[in-house]
């Protein structure tokens, strides 16, 4: 998906560059074709963050959906507006499949980079055939002017080259060049098995390191974020359960000195400022006009009296009963 739909749309942006300098466009086209390379820059960008979290080691390379032909890959470039130049020396005749189709997506990622990185840059594919191997060079001088839209890039088609040579038993470079950039293959006709070695984390490309590590700490927050949430909330929730609790507790002493008949305006001296909410599941008195308030014994969930509770019963403002109740 990298290779194929990375190197399309890049082209685009590059027809979309080229459409927006052409002589005599109306102003409005001419938005319209910097948006139109904007935003085939961004959907590069997007596919290449997509491509690196989803993207597994796997036991060969991926196949191509279209033939590995460089003549039809330099002409569909050149027809972008990207300058581009094919010389081939030597003949591929039984060259492998496998290798056929890396020497293929060594030109195409190159001239990709071109198209992203040094748009207007004139491009060279040169490929040499021997009896032993096919070398494949693609370099490109300086952009003619700085300016112009330049794509971020994580390097993940390269890195996706560099494990499609190994595979082939080949060997792969790139880097700066006078000004421009170069990247060369050597591709044995003869394939050789790669090494077959345990991969820790550490020999993974650093992209790869760095996209599980984000997927590793996503993971951990979002299972963190709310078990650590829960427990703020259930602390909090104890917190102000006790808090109101101690708010309801009335003194075994001050009980003490409650007297049947008191008036209410005697009792409320001693009484807490607010009742207990949990309720013993004992019968209320049912005489009319009797109303009871209920207050705890205890705050301490392990105290013995945990769960009982005073009642105080009234009417028409006096007391008229006071007892002890317990679940």
């Amino acid at each position: 998906m990298h290779d194929l739909l990375g190197h399309d749309l890049s082209l685009i942006a590059l027809s979309a560059g080229a459409l927006k300098l052409a002589p005599g466009l109306a102003e409005h086209h001419r938005k319209a074709a910097a948006d139109l390379r904007a935003r085939a820059g961004a959907a590069v960008e997007r596919l290449g963050e997509v491509i690196g979290v989803l993207r597994e080691q796997t036991d060969g390379a991926p196949m191509d959906v279209d033939g590995p032909d460089l003549a039809a890959l330099t002409a569909a470039a050149c027809a972008s507006g990207l300058a581009v130049r094919l010389h081939i020396d030597g003949a591929a005749g039984d060259l492998p499949p496998m290798a056929e189709r890396a020497m293929h997506r060594v030109a195409q990622e190159a001239l990709t980079n071109v198209a992203k990185h040094a748009p207007g840059a004139t491009a060279t594919i040169s490929v040499t055939h021997t009896a032993t191997e096919t070398t494949i060079v693609v370099e490109n001088g300086p952009p003619p002017s700085p300016a112009g839209v330049r794509f971020q890039s994580g390097g993940r088609g390269l890195v996706g080259l560099a494990e499609r040579m190994r595979l082939v038993g080949g060997t792969f470079e790139y880097g700066p060049n006078h000004g421009g950039f170069a990247v060369a293959a050597r591709i044995p006709r003869t394939p050789m098995a790669p090494p077959v070695t345990p991969r820790s984390d550490r020999a993974l490309p650093r992209e790869h390191r760095r996209a599980r590590q984000r997927v590793g700490r996503s993971l951990v927050i979002a299972v963190m974020v709310p078990l650590v949430t829960g427990g703020l909330l259930s602390g909090a929730l104890a917190g102000w359960e006790t808090l109101s609790a101690s708010q309801a507790v009335l003194d075994p002493g001050a009980y003490a000195r409650l007297r049947i008949g008191q008036d209410r305006s005697e009792v409320d001296h001693f009484l807490p400022r607010r009742q207990t909410r949990y309720r013993p599941p004992a019968a209320e008195p049912t005489e009319d006009g009797v109303t009871c308030e209920y207050y705890a014994m205890t705050a301490d969930r392990f105290d013995d009296r945990s769960g009982d509770a005073y009642r105080l019963c009234f009417r028409d403002d006096v007391l008229v009963s006071r007892d002890t109740v317990t679940p």
